[in-house]
């Protein structure tokens, strides 16, 4: 894992941010496998534009680098469901749903956009008129 510190003169590795990504979107990676692949190479935080179809990833040194999704873009529900949400953010962690399925779920539940802190291990979800949910990241049972 690559600390903040550490990032001076590093490369983002795209091809890692490509093929967890890909991954990803095709159901194959659950969360913590995201998380644990993208701090590997540095990423700091990412940004998921559901509206647009685009993620930003942010490195601690400045770097970002953008891509689109390959998902189809589900129209965005004018409400806000915090409900519908967490419901759909329990069903990932319990991998009874995996991402594309919880895109659609946060897209008819009014998430417009999230950003996942993964050195804060926090994701926070917006909604179309500010609404936001937090979710920390679960631990780890050991």
């Amino acid at each position: 894992m690559v600390a903040a510190g550490d990032l001076e003169g590093v490369v983002m590795n795209t091809t890692v941010i490509q093929d967890v990504l890909a991954e990803s979107q095709s159901g194959k990676l659950m969360f913590p496998e995201v998380v644990r692949r993208l701090m590997e190479v540095g990423v700091e935080s990412y940004f998921c534009d559901l509206a647009r179809g685009e993620e930003n990833f942010y490195m601690g040194d400045g770097q970002t680098h953008q891509e689109k999704m390959v998902l189809p873009l589900t129209p965005i529900a004018g409400e806000f469901s915090r409900e519908d949400l967490v419901s759909a953010i329990r069903g990932a962690q319990a991998d009874t749903i995996r991402y594309p399925e919880f895109m659609k779920r946060s897209a008819g539940a009014g998430v417009i956009a999230y950003w996942a802190f993964l050195g804060g291990s926090k994701v926070i979800y917006f909604g179309r008129r500010g609404e936001f949910h937090i979710e920390e990241f679960p631990r780890v049972q050991s």
